[in-house]
């Protein structure tokens, strides 16, 4: 993948495709033992919320690496790509969050 343009975009729907999906698979779940499956929904929803960032962003320990290498060393151009990166990651994640909230009646 070339550029970071495509990157961004790349994280931020995984972050939003890993909120869907584990919220509507865990409903299926909870639909099979008997539980309440939106309740269920919007609460997979918060919870895997972090989850899914550090998986679109690929790991906690490159995304460490860079911000180090950014505030020790000077590059506050990869800095900013991997701050740019984190935020694209959160904001699939909220985006998938509300998308189930919204599916499930709200809070």
């Amino acid at each position: 993948m070339e550029g970071f343009f495509p990157k961004l975009l790349l994280v931020f729907f995984t972050a939003l495709g890993v909120i869907l999906g584990a919220s509507l698979v865990g409903s299926l779940a909870a639909l099979l033992a008997g539980q309440p499956p939106l309740r269920t929904m919007a609460q997979l929803a918060l919870d895997i919320k972090i989850w899914a960032m550090v998986a679109a962003i690929g790991g906690t320990f490159t995304a460490l690496e860079v911000l180090e290498l950014g505030l020790l060393e000077g590059q506050f151009r990869a800095l900013l790509k991997q701050l740019l990166l984190i935020i694209g990651a959160f904001s699939g994640a909220q985006v998938g969050y509300f998308i189930i909230t919204s599916l499930a009646g709200g809070k």
